[in-house]
């Protein structure tokens, strides 16, 4: 495949903050975008088979690293709140429709990234032209109380680190699991209270705001994802205020969907899901 290479860059983002991004385009005029918000324990680097998929059906792709994650300015890991992270994805969205005009514009979240793409869907409607959601963070193996314990920490205390996720309940890929482990960029992830306390009170504003998501969404999650819990995305697709609406649970899939084992029939319905929804 031709026109594969990553564009690199550092835009300027909230707060004097440097974000970093990565875009991919097909060779020649693009189809459609499709803009990646990455979650925890990642960035935009990790996206690249991804990429190169999409770019193969004629998508231009933008990934931002998110702020304090990846290559991006900011303290490491630390958000006060997700408006800060649905900033640098509206980044994205902004620079690919200012370099491929007139495209619809589909946006990509995976696990935290999917409460940052469904906060964006909620603030900025009319900008893009369908939401997949992966492996959705709007529910964690936490209970309610133990999540606003938290969120109360962080405010008096936002960088005790409260959450760590383990790679191995990312992929059952061998390769995938090992690139995870050998990653510099997320080597020792800890998530601080503030963040994690964030995230929180942004999936309780989604418990009341799903019906008000009226563009087309696609919510994909595994059964056995350990990280999040497939009963959040069921919960998503049932009050969605959507009528364009899809939900489907893989078998034994792990969290992360397009690294994990069966990645490429996880695409190809992402692929499918996209094309149907193209401007004929």
């Amino acid at each position: 495949m031709s026109g594969i290479s990553p564009k690199e860059e550092f835009v300027d983002g909230a707060g004097n903050l440097k974000i970093f991004l990565r875009s991919w385009r097909p060779a020649g005029r693009a189809r459609g975008v499709v803009v990646i918000s990455h979650g925890f324990n990642s960035h935009s680097g990790q996206y690249v088979w991804a990429a190169q998929q999409f770019v193969a059906n004629g998508f231009a792709v933008y990934a931002a690293d998110l702020r304090g994650r990846g290559k991006s300015d900011g303290p490491r890991f630390h958000v006060k709140q997700v408006a800060e992270y649905v900033g640098d994805v509206d980044l994205a969205v902004k620079l690919a429709k200012a370099r491929e005009p007139g495209l619809p514009v589909f946006m990509l979240g995976h696990s935290a990234g999917g409460v940052i793409a469904c906060t964006y869907a909620l603030d900025h409607p009319a900008e893009l032209a369908g939401l997949i959601c992966e492996s959705f963070a709007f529910r964690v193996p936490a209970p309610r109380p133990a999540l606003d314990l938290i969120e109360w920490i962080g405010s008096w205390a936002p960088d005790i680190g409260v959450l760590k996720l383990k790679n191995k309940d990312f992929t059952r890929e061998a390769a995938a699991l090992a690139a995870l482990n050998a990653d510099p960029l997320i080597a020792n992830e800890t998530q601080p209270a503030r963040t994690v306390g964030a995230l929180w009170k942004a999936d309780k504003r989604l418990e009341t705001s799903f019906p008000k998501i009226i563009l087309p969404v696609l919510i994909l999650h595994g059964s056995d994802d350990k990280a999040t819990v497939p009963a959040g995305s069921e919960f998503f697709h049932k009050t969605a205020g959507s009528k364009d609406k899809t939900l489907k649970i893989y078998p034994g899939h792990f969290h992360d969907l397009l690294a994990d084992t069966g990645k490429e029939a996880v695409m190809a319905d992402i692929q499918a899901w996209i094309d149907a929804r193209m401007p004929k």
